[in-house]
């Protein structure tokens, strides 16, 4: 593993009370986080990293016993795309999420019991208002950058939305500003595999020995049927049987699924696809100003689940507000997992938009560990 990304520690920050845009409260809310790199004497050099539906904080490096680094780890580092010689990465597990964030099976503090489907409704703008929070914490004032990937995509779209003046680029990758009914359409679908499973009860599960993991393993199986291309699945499987007889794409479906249900919540699977499905940012961004942050929109061909068409239409209305913003497209055969696995392109095009960035939003004064 890398110098600075060895035994990495997962942090936690007491949020306390969270007010939704729904004006519903959460109370003692904590957010899980873990931070690579080192914070500059300006303060000016941190990227928040937003991760997917299914990612959690633990973006790069390695803990301590771990055999696998984080799920980014080849793009945080030194040297890579988010480049901790020279910036400071944050990555924080959503607020909904199950990877020790505040969500549905957290404890209630008002039962002591886990909150289940009591877990009030939440948005991506509530997701983002508690990285907010986090950051601020941090004693960071104006991030250089926030970046993501689909739904980590649709936060970095949203910080600009929401926080415009407090971020100097956005990086949303194979992403959307509001889901097209084909999107929702899957998300549906996957929702009502969970919420038939006999063992969901309601959403409260937590205490029985009985969770609902047959239909959180078929929303996930068809969740990731949406994430590989064609061209991918028939490279990797064509026709080819298993040993059992059966089709080899259909035992690694079932393998996926299976693992899944083994790290994520069936309620944070719910929650999370409804605040996509409710995302919408398509008319939320004001014209451009003189300080505005600046956009680099990545696409990649062979995604279908969020195909570039829905990048170009980022593109176009943040032109037509007056931003500098850049579409870029990526040749690939990986489907919508590209922003995941192509990391040789993506370093090369971020690496050089993050030191644009850097050196047209410095101080006179350059600080070494941002511009060297």
């Amino acid at each position: 593993m890398e110098k600075n990304l060895v035994n990495v520690e997962t942090q936690y920050f007491e949020l306390g009370e969270l007010v939704l845009e729904s004006g519903k409260k959460i109370e003692g809310v904590k957010v899980a986080y873990e931070t690579y790199g080192r914070l500059n004497e300006d303060r000016n050099n941190a990227i928040l990293i937003a991760h997917a539906f299914s990612g959690d904080a633990h973006a790069a490096g390695c803990h301590d016993g771990a055999e696998k680094p984080g799920w980014w780890d080849n793009m945080i580092g030194p040297g890579k795309a988010f480049d901790t010689d020279r910036y400071f990465v944050i990555c924080s597990n959503v607020l909904g999420g199950c990877a020790d964030t505040t969500g549905p099976s957290s404890l209630n503090p008002a039962t002591g019991k886990p909150y289940g489907s009591d877990f009030p409704p939440i948005t991506i703008g509530d997701i983002v208002a508690a990285q907010k929070r986090l950051v601020d914490s941090l004693g960071i004032d104006k991030l250089l950058a926030v970046a993501g990937g689909s739904m980590g995509g649709m936060q970095a779209l949203q910080w600009a939305a929401s926080f415009p003046d407090k971020i100097r680029s956005v990086i949303p990758i194979a992403t959307t500003m509001k889901h097209s009914p084909q999107q929702i359409a899957f998300n549906y679908v996957q929702r009502q595999s969970i919420i038939s499973d006999p063992n969901w009860n309601g959403g409260n599960y937590y205490n029985t020995d009985k969770k609902p993991n047959v239909g959180l393993s078929n929303a996930r199986m068809l969740g990731h049927i949406t994430y590989i291309s064609d061209q991918s699945m028939d490279q990797k499987f064509a026709r080819q049987r298993a040993d059992n007889n059966s089709f080899q794409v259909e035992s690694y479906l079932c393998y996926n699924g299976d693992k899944f249900t083994k790290r994520f919540d069936a309620n944070s699977y719910l929650y999370l696809t409804e605040a996509m499905d409710n995302f919408d940012v398509s008319e939320s961004f004001t014209k451009a100003g003189a300080t505005a942050a600046r956009f680099l929109v990545i696409s990649f061909r062979s995604d279908w689940l969020y195909p570039s068409s829905q990048s170009a239409e980022i593109t176009q209305e943040l032109r037509c507000k007056g931003y500098d913003v850049e579409h870029i497209e990526i040749e690939s055969t990986y489907g919508h997992d590209a922003f995941l696995l192509e990391s040789e392109w993506q370093t090369k095009i971020i690496r050089d938009f993050l030191t644009k960035v850097a050196i047209s939003t410095a101080p006179c004064e350059k600080s070494p560990s941002l511009l060297e």
